[in-house]
């Protein structure tokens, strides 16, 4: 069977690197916040051209905690797509706050900036929610349209947050989503393109006091230097807790790992960009729509998806010649039991559902040789379903 994402690949490239990291960590002990995830912060930051960088436990938690540092909650409405996983809406709950689900784009099947401001209006008009908060997802790995999201947010007087889950490392016209948003959101979970070896998340930010308020969020509340206002503490700050907060801390382990990770990811979006334009050209014109990609957007391809009118029969063909598929997402969010309550936009989401009827991904890593790639374009392109 043909890896899905061949994990395998790149650790047996960084073993020794790998092995040397960890090792030193289990040597000074310092197995939570040690100084490995300080050393991460700052080169994340650095790559994702951003003032602060915090880690912390998982991807959801990035979400959650520009959320819970704006202080969004009961009475407030936070707009996000529906064509996602279940931790982009999944956060605002958490909050007291409510989702508003939004449809997408038919082409980049990333959120659809007519029909934000479509759902924005209609929550006005409405009177019973205030319009708080956009989430943007960076779906497969390609930029959202910030500049126009970014627009109708400060229009509206919304806070922008980019769900970089599956794309952090991506850009738009050269520059990285936090250009336009004003908290991103990664996840370090494995398969994703920069991925370790549990989980793991981090908020990147250009907002001082954002990034103070969450680095006491993640800390059980612990006290800020802002919280204390120069008065001497004779206790570390941990114990003395200003606001209600969370365990949410990135293991120093994971940190470890992800510095050596971290050093190849450029290369590997490079060539992530190879594989993506080989199938792009090995099966326009085989299936119903090959991915597209916003002008001016490079992805980070964390999934390659098709669009097929017998996508589960060609699964089960791919299946029987050794080639896995994923389906992402076979149910809209505002079609599943917990969150069919919450509104959707004007009209619907009917795009959102033409989608989870047509996606399939196909196997999608950096060191997909080109060999078996033909294998998994042949097997496509022979489906007669």
């Amino acid at each position: 069977m043909i890896p899905f994402i061949d994990l395998a690949a790149q650790q047996a490239r960084l073993k020794p690197r790998i092995d040397a990291a960890i090792q030193k960590v289990l040597a000074h002990g310092a197995y939570v916040m040690g100084p490995e995830v300080r050393l991460f912060e700052e080169q994340l930051a650095a790559f994702g051209r951003a003032r602060f960088a915090l880690s912390c436990a998982n991807g959801t938690d990035a979400l959650a905690l520009p959320l819970l540092a704006w202080e969004i909650g009961a009475g407030d409405a936070v707009f996000c797509p529906s064509f996602t996983f279940a931790a982009t809406p999944e956060v605002v709950p958490w909050t007291g706050a409510t989702p508003v689900f939004v449809d997408i784009l038919p082409d980049t099947c990333n959120l659809d900036p007519g029909h934000l401001e479509a759902s924005i209006e209609a929550v006005k008009a409405q009177g019973r929610l205030r319009p708080a908060a956009v989430i943007a997802v960076d779906l497969f790995g390609q930029p959202a349209d910030y500049p126009a999201i970014a627009k109708i947010c400060r229009r509206h007087g919304l806070k922008l947050l980019a769900d970089s889950a599956q794309g952090f490392g991506c850009t738009l016209g050269g520059e990285q989503p936090l250009s336009w948003a004003d908290a991103a959101a990664t996840s370090f979970f494995p398969a994703k393109p920069l991925g370790c070896y549990g989980d793991g998340g981090a908020v990147l930010t250009d907002d001082a006091a954002l990034a103070e308020r969450i680095d006491s969020l993640r800390v059980h509340g612990k006290a800020t230097a802002s919280d204390v206002n120069g008065r001497p503490l004779a206790h570390d700050p941990k114990y003395l807790n200003t606001r209600i907060g969370m365990n949410s801390r990135l293991d120093t382990l994971q940190a470890a790992i992800l510095i050596e990770k971290l050093a190849i990811f450029g290369e590997e979006i490079e060539q992530r960009q190879r594989v993506a334009r080989r199938y792009s050209e090995g099966l326009a014109g085989h299936v119903l729509q090959v991915p597209q990609v916003i002008e001016g957007g490079l992805s980070t391809w964390a999934q390659y998806v098709i669009e097929h009118r017998d996508r589960d029969g060609l699964a089960e063909h791919l299946k029987a010649g050794g080639v896995p598929t994923a389906v992402y997402y076979p149910v809209p969010m505002h079609r599943q039991a917990p969150y069919a309550g919450f509104p959707t936009g004007p009209g619907g989401l009917p795009v959102s559902e033409a989608k989870s009827a047509t996606v399939l991904a196909l196997p999608m890593h950096p060191y997909l040789a080109a060999d078996v790639q033909d294998r998994i374009i042949e097997g496509v392109r022979g489906y007669n379903g």
